[in-house]
């Protein structure tokens, strides 16, 4: 038996407690949705998955099948088919209707997309650090490897973006400037970092990269003090970003900048 959104009340289906294996991660994959009703009629509706594992997922449709329904899923951007079957209802505290939770015939880790997995990395990456804290390393491996972990996570969602905002018909080149500024934050972050082991004598000239290191930094120094380089270059990087670049390659080159700003972007 399908219903309606409309036409669902709490005596027509009653909520059903789902049985969740592992954490779910919020997503917006659209799919396409086959089943046959009891009568033998065939069904096939559009959805959105808002939440996934490798086990299955929650669904948001306009028509919805009854618990215990097969179905068959097709991912519309992979174009990838997997059974399933719907095992519960979620509801809102006012009774209303918001979505069906289907589990997956046969666990995939693949079928909800990249979305799913760059979340799942991000999430595992996490866990792992906090694993590491427990365990006897270097506090300086540690903030390493966090700071990888934020700038990984802080890309992967960016990636993430890109996606939904596609799908959602927006400008996904808006992620872009984001992305650039990142960057930025973190290039300000390792020079702070490097600056201080210059200081603590933990780096030396000597140190192997050191003289390629120097050259990148001479050659951002060079950008920025051309009049017209900043407009080129820094255009679209979020103005608060922007008074780190100049401090930050100023420790490291031990010498003051004299940076020509335009405001006037």
């Amino acid at each position: 038996m399908v219903f309606a959104m409309d036409e669902m009340t709490a005596n027509e289906l009653s909520i059903k407690t789902e049985k969740r294996r592992g954490v779910r991660f919020p997503v917006v994959v659209p799919v396409e949705a086959k089943w046959q009703e009891a009568g033998g009629k065939s069904v096939k509706e559009a959805a959105q998955a808002k939440e996934v594992n490798a086990q299955g997922g929650l669904l948001e449709m306009k028509v919805y099948p009854s618990v215990g329904s097969q179905l068959e899923l097709t991912n519309l951007l992979s174009g990838e088919a997997f059974r399933a079957r719907v095992v519960g209802t979620r509801r809102s505290t006012d009774n209303t209707m918001l979505g069906v939770a289907v589990e997956l015939l046969i666990p995939s880790e693949t079928f909800w997309g990249v979305n799913f997995r760059l979340k799942k990395t991000s999430a595992e990456l996490v866990r792992l650090h906090h694993a590491m804290q427990s365990g006897n390393i270097d506090p300086r491996i540690l903030r390493e490897f966090r700071d990888a972990v934020d700038y990984v996570r802080k890309t992967a969602w960016a990636a993430e973006e890109w996606q939904e905002r596609q799908l959602q018909r927006r400008d996904p080149h808006t992620v872009l400037p984001l992305i650039t500024a990142e960057r930025i934050r973190r290039a300000t972050q390792l020079n702070d970092s490097i600056s201080a082991d210059l200081a603590a004598h933990e780096v030396r000239s000597e140190t192997a990269g050191m003289h390629e290191f120097f050259q990148a930094v001479e050659r951002v120094y060079q950008h920025l003090q051309l009049p017209r380089s900043p407009r080129v270059l820094l255009s679209r990087v979020p103005r608060e970003s922007l008074p780190e670049i100049p401090l930050a390659v100023g420790r490291l080159a031990h010498r003051p900048l004299s940076v020509f700003y335009v405001w006037g972007f």
